[in-house]
């Protein structure tokens, strides 16, 4: 066949410019990176064109409160900063309870925007922060991948990461949070560990550690690097693949990373204290002893020296094992805490810890999340894992250990799909560029002996090739023939354009909407925003005083604080459980049994969701079983979750509700004044019912505000002196013994005092029956 010089015009200009493949190479590869940043960016920006440049979510509204404050005070003020709106009345020191990267990097981003005389609100960079770090992400996928197979693999990875949902999920424009920076630091320190490891460099290792501090500053994901690493070591050692370029490396990147991330007031000690980080500290040790072993082998070459490094090696991983649980008995080393239990006990988190189970995200992953969130990728990253297993070497036994682990922790956990999606993209792109090469692959003809009578079969008198002599050829690479070949591109482009179109669908539809603004669609399409949270906020922040402390469900304490600027018991920082289950018992109690805790903790407003109105499933009152749950763990003599249920198990709002559930805070609140609209009247959309209690009057609060479609209620905890009622001289008392004011009257006024309580001074000393 003849080659493509042969073919070109025979000026110098074309022939160079086609000859120099190494250049065009490169120009392909930075436009096919420059447009998957540019697509995983603009796909990023549905909830800005729909709604508005504004936070989402709930923990965003912290990093960004966070991020204000830091900006207008300083670093260092922002590390001492003793946040007074938090976990009233403890308080939270703001600098030691957060991962700082965060801040620091939209920080920075700010302060050199504003040094350049560009004037950019701190707000819009934080909105736009995770879709400008996609490409980063992108980028540092290519990287990764290209070292472990090829450079069009690492396209085809970056490409995939840049729109894909499981990571879209947590990277809209909007969704401030830590995930948004730490994949892409997650995929540079593994790019930058496989080259320390492939080179020994002590250069490539301090990068490794370095991008590992980072990654420690953005994330409490970081554990996962800290004993991903080690296992890849601990592998390698099992296989028989120790080297110099090992040891340095690990040995390197263990110290370094050791002491930078003991410097995140957040960490401080734990890299040294917690079972977490052992696994670490452990491979470190035991390829200390590998080595000492190895270098005495090298002393003397003569020996039984493999028998001894086997028993060596054995018997220093041994007594490293028993040096961690002996610390760990002694309570040197911390025990693994209930989260990390929660991944190998998936029952676990619901027995003992039911306020880790109460997030939706920590759920285990159903099969149609997989798909949603991963599309064609799922069918095809096994392809590359069998790939690299089949051309093993050092780097691809990394890959393959992440893999693996990556896909246990995301069955486990909905959350954890995240540390899936990106190694799922690197084995999906190595899959795709073979496909793609053996596509491609042209048919070949086997080089022959001119005077050969093999070769004189292959061609006719002219000198050309025969028909049908790559079918009777002999022995030749015949690639897929040119139909299966055309067919196979087919499929191959239909397939990517599928998954495109599914990704840009689920970021849309699934990932674009913030939860603090909704969206309803009438039968004729028309779109109407439900805009009650911010109205609801913005009428705490208007209506209340300053110093005016709110009761909530902890889902809405950081929102309430960054938007309300008011005062919040809990929120979802989830650090006191103590003080979440005070809250709990509260809206499980009845009225006056919450008003006695209300009071306690100085509460002046009592805020709820409901859905009923407008079916808005996430509610508190679907909700509310959680909040039972926790609050029989603190208070197991006072809350029962079984009253909560019918006589059949059933947990119902209508007339089979048990009566505990009818006459709690939350459903009161919530069910409050509901008896109009709807069809029939007080019909509750959500849980397709007609609540069983209605028609009933609060005697300790009063309902200080509804938005308009009653998604959010806020009432006001009355002051014990609005119950004060002027006491009975003794005169009067007499009178009224001896009959002198009516029968009537008298129960009129017993039945009006009747479960109120006596207040003496402020104190309240009893009822009065």
């Amino acid at each position: 066949m003849p080659s493509t010089t042969e073919t070109l015009p025979s000026n110098g200009r074309s022939k160079g410019l086609f000859q120099n493949t190494a250049g065009l190479s490169t120009l392909i590869t930075v436009t096919v990176l420059t447009l998957a940043w540019l697509a995983g960016f603009a796909s990023r920006l549905f909830a800005v064109i729909r709604f508005e440049s504004i936070i989402h979510e709930f923990d965003p509204w912290f990093n960004y409160r966070s991020t204000a404050y830091m900006v207008q005070h300083g670093f260092y003020n922002f590390l001492n900063w003793f946040d007074e709106r938090a976990w009233y009345p403890l308080g939270r020191i703001v600098g030691g309870t957060v991962y700082p990267g965060l801040m620091i990097t939209s920080g920075t981003i700010h302060w050199i925007l504003h040094a350049l005389n560009i004037p950019i609100h701190i707000r819009d960079i934080c909105v736009f922060l995770a879709p400008v770090f996609s490409g980063l992400t992108a980028i540092a996928t290519y990287l990764l991948t290209s070292e472990l197979w090829s450079r069009g693999a690492g396209l085809f990875a970056a490409c995939f990461i840049a729109i894909v949902p499981g990571y879209s999920s947590r990277s809209v424009a909007g969704s401030y949070d830590n995930e948004g920076i730490a994949i892409f630091a997650l995929q540079f320190t593994y790019y930058l560990w496989l080259k320390s490891v492939k080179s020994g460099s002590v250069f490539w290792s301090i990068c490794t550690a370095l991008s590992y501090f980072y990654m420690v500053s953005a994330w409490g994901g970081y554990v996962f690097i800290i004993n991903l690493i080690p296992l890849h070591v601990f592998v390698l050692l099992i296989m028989g693949r120790f080297s110099q370029r090992l040891f340095v490396s690990y040995s390197v990147f263990y110290i370094i990373g050791l002491l930078l991330s003991m410097q995140i007031p957040f960490v401080g000690f734990q890299p040294i204290r917690t079972s977490e980080h052992m696994a670490a500290s452990g491979v470190f040790a035991l390829l200390m002893a590998i080595g000492a072993l190895k270098y005495l082998h090298s002393l003397n070459p003569k020996g039984q020296w493999k028998q001894l490094l086997i028993l060596g090696g054995m018997l220093a991983a041994g007594l490293v094992f028993l040096a961690v649980v002996l610390l760990t008995y002694m309570g040197v080393i911390a025990p693994w805490s209930g989260r990390f239990y929660s991944l190998w006990d998936t029952a676990y988190a619901k027995i003992h810890i039911p306020i880790i189970a109460s997030v939706s995200e920590h759920q285990p992953t159903t099969w149609s999340s997989f798909f949603f969130d991963l599309h064609v990728l799922v069918c095809t990253f096994p392809v590359g894992l069998w790939y690299c297993i089949k051309n093993v070497n050092d780097e691809r036994v990394f890959v393959a250990l992440y893999a693996l682990s990556a896909v246990y922790f995301a069955g486990v956990m909905v959350r954890l799909m995240l540390t899936l999606t990106p190694v799922v993209c690197v084995l999906a792109g190595i899959a795709f560029s073979i496909l793609l090469d053996l596509a491609l692959r042209e048919d070949e003809v086997p080089e022959q002996s001119p005077d050969s009578e093999e070769s004189k079969s292959l061609y006719d008198k002219a000198g050309k090739v025969k028909k049908r002599t790559l079918e009777a050829a002999p022995n030749a690479d015949t690639g897929l023939g040119m139909n299966v070949r055309s067919g196979t591109l087919i499929a191959f482009m239909i397939l990517l354009m599928l998954f495109s179109v599914h990704c840009t669908w689920a970021t849309s539809n699934a990932y674009s909407s913030p939860s603090i603004v909704l969206a309803s669609y009438g039968n004729d399409g028309s779109r109407k925003i439900l805009d009650d949270f911010r109205e609801a906020y913005g009428w705490l922040s208007q209506n209340t005083a300053e110093d005016a402390r709110i009761m909530s469900w902890w889902d809405y304490g950081y929102q309430i604080a960054g938007m309300g600027n008011r005062t919040t018991l809990v929120d979802n920082n989830t650090w006191n459980n103590s003080h979440i289950a005070l809250v709990g018992k509260a809206m499980a109690s009845n009225e006056s049994a919450a008003y006695s805790i209300m009071t306690m903790l100085d509460v002046d407003y009592v805020l709820v969701i409901f859905g009923g109105a407008i079916g808005y499933s996430g509610d508190d009152i679907n909700k509310f079983i959680w909040m039972v749950r926790i609050a029989e763990g603190e208070h197991p003599k006072d809350i029962h979750e079984v009253d909560y249920f019918t006589e059949r198990g059933e947990y119902r709002i209508d007339s089979e509700g048990s009566k505990t559930m009818l006459n709690c805070l939350m459903y009161k609140l919530s069910y409050y004044r509901y008896d109009s609209g709807g069809s029939p009247p007080g019909y509750d959309r959500t849980r397709s019912a007609l609540p069983g209690n209605r028609g009933f009057k609060l005697t300790y609060l009063e309902e200080a505000y509804t938005t308009e479609h009653w998604l959010v209620r806020i009432y006001r905890v009355k002051k014990p002196s609005e119950f004060n009622r002027p006491r009975l001289s003794l005169a009067k008392r007499k009178i009224s013994t001896s009959n002198t004011i009516s029968k009537k009257t008298s129960r009129r006024r017993k039945g009006a005092l009747k479960n109120k309580p006596t207040v003496v001074k402020g104190k309240k000393v009893g009822k009065l029956e």
